[in-house]
């Protein structure tokens, strides 16, 4: 008896070292997070400081426990400011690396050509994109960490209530990015007493708008809306100075960025454009429920990380990561559950808004998320 009792404790020993070694061997095991950032081209100014947030939080949250014990692995997937390249990497990240969701892309174009493979193979995936036609009308499994278009369209047609601005121009660009705005413009305007005089178009790629502006220069228009995101918007400013434009420039939610002060030079002085509350976070009262993270992510980004100037691209890609990877704290990382988690997300806290998803709504964040900000002396300064 003795005998046969030593033995069933050695074998439940045995049983229980086991299943530990099992345990330790799964808790090792990474989660693969996919990311698809423009590293090159256009857009390899938003992708690069996006790469480097990512990684950047990363490894925070990996010194912290990862998720739930296991590693986070991030794989990168460069879209080279092109559609197609983002769908060939979308296809190796999902059947080659076995990623368990994805952040971004950067781009609308991007998102709506990876869309259709995304719902397809059931990954849930949370976009850096700030077109709005990613999430409306409603994919299964497709999110975005940015407001929508029609949110900052909302913004600035406040403001310009406010100012008493009743007459504008709008010249965007002729992509889809430029299109939703366009669109936007046209729907919203109107319910603010709004009245579109002018209308102008350009390609991404022109080297300059003048005979596009020219023309509406000679009309009474109040202030000018121009939609476009890189290179363009600079363009547009720099040729507005050069033919004397009186009225305010207003720009869109994709430039409040380093690099657009950097290309617009002096230009880009007494610009508005509504913008997150990162791009101006010292300003804030203190009692702002963002205020805390927004100063903290400043020092990682520019002190800790090194990364450079704040942009509020990166601001996007710390938001799509943090929600994914809170759903699977909650959730674990089967994909349905992880999907129905970022889904019923509430009260996050984040870069970019505070979040609040619901099955019609998959990207979170209202009209008062942003502010509209005015440069002045070369820097960011909140407007209202």
């Amino acid at each position: 008896m003795k005998k046969l009792f030593t033995t069933l404790v050695a074998a439940a020993v045995c049983l229980l070292f086991c299943a530990g070694a099992v345990q330790a061997k799964e808790a090792a095991v990474p989660v693969k997070i996919g990311c698809l950032f423009d590293l090159q081209g256009p857009a390899g100014h938003i992708g690069t400081p996006s790469k480097l947030v990512a990684e950047m939080l990363a490894e925070r949250l990996n010194k912290a426990g990862g998720i739930n014990g296991r590693p986070i692995q991030l794989v990168m997937g460069d879209t080279e400011s092109n559609p197609g390249k983002a769908v060939i990497e979308a296809k190796r990240l999902v059947e080659n690396e076995q990623v368990d969701a994805i952040i971004g892309p950067t781009r609308t174009d991007s998102g709506m050509a990876i869309i259709n493979y995304i719902e397809k193979m059931g990954i849930p995936t949370v976009g850096c994109i700030g077109g709005t036609p990613v999430v409306v009308p409603v994919r299964k499994w497709m999110f975005k960490s940015p407001q929508k278009s029609v949110t900052a369209v909302e913004r600035i047609c406040q403001y310009l209530q406010k100012k008493a601005i009743k007459k504008i121009a709008v010249i965007t660009a002729t992509d889809k990015f430029g299109q939703e705005g366009e669109e936007a413009l046209k729907a919203l305007t109107g319910k603010y007493g709004i009245t579109i005089v002018a209308q102008e178009k350009f390609e991404v790629s022109d080297v300059d708008m003048t005979v596009q502006l020219t023309k509406i220069k000679s009309t009474d228009a109040q202030a000018l809306v121009c939609w476009t995101i890189g290179p363009p918007g600079s363009l547009v400013a720099k040729n507005v100075k050069q033919l004397g434009f009186t009225i305010p420039l207003i720009q869109c939610h994709g430039l409040p960025d380093p690099k657009y002060l950097e290309l617009a030079g002096d230009a880009a002085e007494g610009n508005i454009m509504p913008a997150t509350k990162l791009m101006v976070a010292s300003q804030l009262p203190d009692s702002d429920p963002q205020k805390k993270l927004l100063l903290e992510y400043t020092n990682l980004y520019e002190n800790v990380g090194k990364i450079g100037k704040i942009t509020t691209h990166g601001g996007y890609a710390w938001d799509a990561l943090m929600l994914v990877t809170d759903a699977m704290k909650k959730a674990g990382t089967d994909k349905e559950k992880v999907r129905d988690a970022i889904e019923k997300t509430k009260g996050y806290v984040g870069v970019s808004g505070i979040y609040n998803m619901t099955p019609e709504d998959h990207c979170g964040l209202g009209v008062d998320s942003m502010v509209m900000i005015t440069v002045k002396g070369g820097k960011f300064t909140l407007l209202e």
